[in-house]
């Protein structure tokens, strides 16, 4: 049984490992607070992949205090060399006496194996203090781990009536600078930015981090075009950008995917489904890169073919409280729907305001049981 203090120090690991959502993919997000006698001796966080983990940063500051000590995590500590060394092996050098998790590690490589090999050390441990909690900090990360794809998250802007664009094709803006800003924080915390050959065709996007507020030691998400046929111009303004552009298609690459990579992109050929990029192979190999949160920018197309295909974990849409007409481009392109039973079904989340607009986060409805 967790006592209060258990539940603030746990609090304030998790507050900790908040700092690293800009910054520490394709790692997890973990803090790490150490208590000796009911008070802190050391904490930290993990910024980067390749630097400290949470728990060294907190046991080099903690010194000696650390011998017997409680620390509180939120992310079971690795049990193997990846990046960096173990740091179950440091915590138990130090001599700490208790380990309070707040969720084991999704990875297979630890999995349960860094509490085993504390426990077997004489080490207190105990899992499962606010593990909602840490779950939802590290969401793509489990989904990665577990699933063997990134999470989706779908972003798109509409009217009032559910348009995304008018006749003609014009988009810009339906939403104002506060819900735009907020897209830049999205962005900030992606591993990747995904879109269609369409999209970059009608609007030459830069899918890229642009917000001072949010940009983080200059990293920059993937950015990932779908297209099938190699049709994207090398001209194109994102590889004109820093940060890496990936673009999958599903035909021999040739010149045309040649002329992509002198203009600084990565072509991959991906298997082919209905003439266009598999997509399960697409989220396979997304997971192979480490990806863990991917946001789609796309129109209604690729927008879709992922909701039907069930890859989807959460649409993020920022409704503008305005009409653009029934002529206007919709939502989604889907198949076609003959009775109210065929309706895609969805859960709100949230809906708040952002600026002068409407922020609703939905997800696919879940099963009863």
């Amino acid at each position: 049984m967790y006592s209060v203090a258990d539940g603030r120090y746990m609090s304030r690991a998790l507050r900790l490992a908040e700092r690293g959502r800009y910054s520490t993919d394709p790692n997890p997000r973990v803090g790490c607070v150490i208590v000796a006698d009911g008070q802190v001796v050391g904490e930290g966080w993990h910024e980067r992949a390749g630097e400290a983990h949470a728990e060294i940063i907190a046991l080099e500051r903690a010194g000696p205090a650390a011998r017997g000590a409680v620390v509180y995590l939120s992310l079971e500590p690795c049990s193997h060399h990846g990046r960096t060394a173990p740091c179950v092996d440091a915590l138990i050098a130090a001599g700490v006496g208790t380990v309070v998790v707040a969720t084991e590690d999704p990875n297979p490589r630890v999995a349960g194996a860094g509490l085993e090999r504390l426990a077997a050390s004489g080490i207190e441990t105990g899992c499962g203090l606010m593990s909602d909690q840490a779950r939802s900090l590290n969401a793509g990360f489990f989904t990665r781990m577990i699933e063997g794809r990134p999470r989706i998250r779908i972003k798109l802007a509409a009217s009032l009536d559910g348009r995304t664009a008018m006749a003609s094709g014009e988009s810009q803006w339906i939403t104002g600078p506060a819900a735009r800003e907020d897209v830049q924080r999205l962005r900030a915390e992606s591993s990747a930015i995904l879109t269609g050959i369409g999209t970059v065709r009608a609007d030459d996007p830069s899918l890229n981090v642009r917000s001072q507020r949010y940009e983080s030691g200059g990293r920059q998400p993937l950015r990932v075009v779908l297209d099938s046929g190699l049709s994207m111009s090398p001209g194109a303004r994102m590889l004109q950008l820093a940060g890496d552009t990936l673009v999958f298609c599903a035909c021999e690459p040739g010149e045309r995917g040649a002329g992509l990579r002198r203009a600084g992109a990565r072509v991959e050929r991906l298997p082919e489904a209905g003439g266009r990029v598999d997509l399960p192979s697409l989220m396979t190999r997304l997971a192979a890169l480490e990806c863990n949160d991917v946001l789609v920018e796309a129109g209604p197309t690729l927008c879709g073919q992922l909701l039907t295909a069930g890859l989807v974990d959460e649409l993020l849409i920022y409704v503008a409280a305005h009409l653009m007409g029934d002529r206007g481009r919709g939502l989604f392109c889907l198949p076609e729907l003959e009775s109210m039973a065929d309706r895609v079904q969805l859960e709100f989340e949230d809906a708040r305001r952002v600026g002068p607009d409407l922020r609703i986060r939905v997800v696919p409805a879940r099963e009863k049981s």
